[in-house]
C-alpha cells in the first residue's frame, strides 16, 4: 500500500461525508475504490465501489478517516481528478473531475482521453 503525500486524486469533503455515511450504515470500512473500465459512451467509464481493505499496489488519498483507493493502472487516467458527491435535482451521485478527460458523456460517468 502507497499512501500519498500529496495525493495525486482528491477527495472532497462532501464526498468523505457521503462515504462515511454509508460505511457506518452498513457496518463497513470508510473505503471508496474509484476503477476505470473500458465502455461506457466514451470509451472509459468510472466505476465506484466500497473496499473492505486496501490492496497492495493502491494508492491511497485520505480525508477526515475515508479513504479513497485506486488502482495504479486506473490512476494513470485520473490523476489530478477530485472525486464529489453532489445531490442536486439531478440525484444524487458520486462524480469525477478529471482533467485528464477530452470529453465525456451527458451523464458524467464515461469519458475519453
Amino acid at each position: 500500500m502507497a499512501t500519498l503525500t500529496q495525493p495525486e486524486i482528491g477527495l472532497t469533503p462532501s464526498a468523505a461525508a457521503r462515504v462515511a455515511a454509508i460505511a457506518a450504515r452498513q457496518g463497513k470500512p470508510a473505503i471508496l475504490r474509484l476503477s476505470v473500465e473500458g465502455g461506457g459512451c466514451s470509451g472509459f467509464q468510472y466505476k465506484f465501489g466500497f473496499a473492505d481493505r486496501v490492496e497492495d499496489g493502491d494508492e491511497v488519498a485520505e480525508l477526515d478517516g475515508v479513504r479513497l483507493v485506486v488502482d495504479s493502472i486506473s490512476l494513470d487516467l485520473v490523476r489530478g481528478a477530485n472525486v464529489d458527491f453532489v445531490d442536486n435535482l439531478g440525484g444524487a451521485h458520486f462524480t469525477v473531475q478529471n482533467p485528464n478527460a477530452a470529453s465525456g458523456c451527458g451523464c458524467g460517468t464515461s469519458f475519453s482521453v
